[in-house]
């Protein structure tokens, strides 16, 4: 007769007929399961590490962008800087320019020539004459002259007091 899975024998005593599946003992089972943990834990370490490196990798990535935006940041405010000064360089010569040529303008217009011109015929004025000139003798001598009044800085003095200095500096 054909073997059948969970068929029994025909005999004198019938008996069962072993599955086909044996389960492993406990010990087998320890073992086994000993090794599949320490693989899921290699398993999971390995991926911790591999995490660690992306975000490492991606960290370092950022601390570049960072500083070369640092970089193009500070050399452009570098730039515009040196762009306003050369700016302001600029302004300063074209005001010492403008600055000379009022100067000499100004000469032109103070030449003494135009000015004895200008003051004989606008207002009518002409040279001193010899008639009109006046010399004044001083003497060689410096000296200093006493003030002929007496100042007093004596405030504290009574009023009877003031009173008959006054008296007697009037009959005097």
């Amino acid at each position: 007769m054909a073997n059948y899975k969970n068929s029994y024998q025909y005999e004198t005593s019938p008996r069962k007929l072993q599955p086909e599946y044996n389960p492993p003992q406990k010990e087998k089972l320890k073992k086994q399961n000993k090794k599949q943990i320490a693989d899921y834990q290699v398993k999971k370490q390995k991926k911790k590490m591999q995490k660690k490196k992306k975000v490492k990798c991606v960290l370092g990535i950022a601390v570049v962008f960072a500083v070369l935006f640092a970089f193009s940041y500070r050399n452009a405010q570098i730039s515009e800087s040196y762009t306003k000064l050369k700016n302001q360089e600029k302004e300063l010569s074209m005001l010492q320019k403008e600055n000379n040529q009022l100067k000499v303008a100004i000469e032109n217009n103070l030449n003494l020539g135009d000015l004895e011109q200008k003051a004989k015929e606008q207002l009518g004025m002409q040279k001193a004459t010899t008639k009109q000139t006046r010399y004044v003798n001083l003497p060689k001598k410096d000296y200093v002259e006493v003030a002929s009044e007496q100042i007093n800085l004596n405030n504290n003095e009574n009023i009877l007091e003031r009173v008959y200095q006054f008296v007697t500096n009037q009959k005097q």
